[in-house]
């Protein structure tokens, strides 16, 4: 099966359609390009043993926002995921993931930020937190060898744009729990990379989260927000995207972002933009919004 798979899939990559595209997008690089994805199918069975339309998707999809599908530089990856059917059933298909390295270097790239970091925080490092704006002050450990012994509670992103707005997003490891169980149902059995590589998986969550409320978001960036964790059903349309580790199909991006911006409401900050960044048309949502919002006057009297 894997032999057969793998075929298709240098097939599909020396068809005239998936040719013309990368040689649009990537120019002299096609060709390297197109030989590493067929490299990373034969170094993974599982892979291997894919839906080949969901391979070149993903291939696609990297080569779309300029990024390396190299695990010794760790922006992007294909990985295979068991997909649940509709009938019951389960196919083996790639899904298309960022590291939060990925969306580091593409924030980088658009030229509009002058700083973005992200960090686990460990115990003692919180020394404030202000219930009103949500703004948090940390006091750091800078002695790396006493920092390493302290457990981690939480994970916490930061940028400054060149013009001067700078904006932070503080989880805690309950809350990013929580975030995981929500969107992975492989993390709700205990499996996944929520499970393997939960520092990495904290580090995109709350990087992530923090760049698709607050930050300018380039083409590149808008896509890899919409893309990332998605497998793809058809190569000529990527728009037509399944998100199988949440079982879900047809996700409609835009309404996805909206549903995060409500979900991670902590003040009345957050209220306002979400206010601001959802339709009047999306009456649920702005119901739940009315509720975190008087749930937060309540806290504060």
């Amino acid at each position: 099966m894997s032999n057969v798979t793998t075929q298709k899939v240098q097939t599909l990559l020396s068809s005239e359609n998936v040719k013309n595209r990368l040689d649009e997008i990537l120019g002299k690089r096609a060709s390297t390009f197109a030989t590493s994805v067929l490299q990373i199918v034969k170094s993974n069975s599982m892979l291997a043993n894919a839906e080949p339309n969901s391979v070149i998707g993903a291939a696609m999809t990297a080569a779309t926002i300029n990024l390396p599908l190299n695990n010794n530089i760790g922006f992007a990856y294909i990985i295979p995921f068991n997909e649940r059917q509709k009938d019951g059933s389960y196919m083996v298909k790639a899904q298309f993931q960022i590291s939060y390295r990925g969306f580091i270097q593409l924030a980088q790239r658009s030229g509009q930020f002058k700083t973005i970091n992200v960090s686990e925080v460990v115990e003692g490092e919180i020394k404030s937190q202000n219930r009103l704006s949500g703004e948090i002050e940390f006091d750091w450990i800078q002695d790396d060898k006493e920092r390493v012994k302290r457990k981690t509670v939480g994970y916490v992103a930061y940028f400054a744009l060149v013009n001067g707005f700078e904006k932070s997003m503080y989880m805690s490891n309950e809350e990013l729990n929580a975030h995981g169980k929500k969107f992975s149902q492989t993390f709700k059995k205990g499996g996944g990379l929520w499970a393997t590589d939960f520092d990495s998986m904290a580090k995109k969550t709350v990087l992530k989260l923090l760049l698709s409320k607050f930050a300018p978001l380039s083409v590149e960036m808008q896509t890899a927000v919409e893309t990332d964790q998605a497998s793809f059903n058809n190569i000529d349309e990527i728009s037509e995207i399944n998100y199988p580790d949440n079982e879900t199909t047809q996700i409609d991006p835009d309404l996805e972002r909206m549903k995060l911006l409500v979900d991670d409401i902590k003040t009345l900050e957050d209220v306002e933009f979400a206010r601001a960044n959802v339709p009047d048309s999306e009456k649920v949502l702005h119901a739940e919004i009315d509720t975190k919002e008087q749930i937060i006057l309540k806290k504060q009297k």
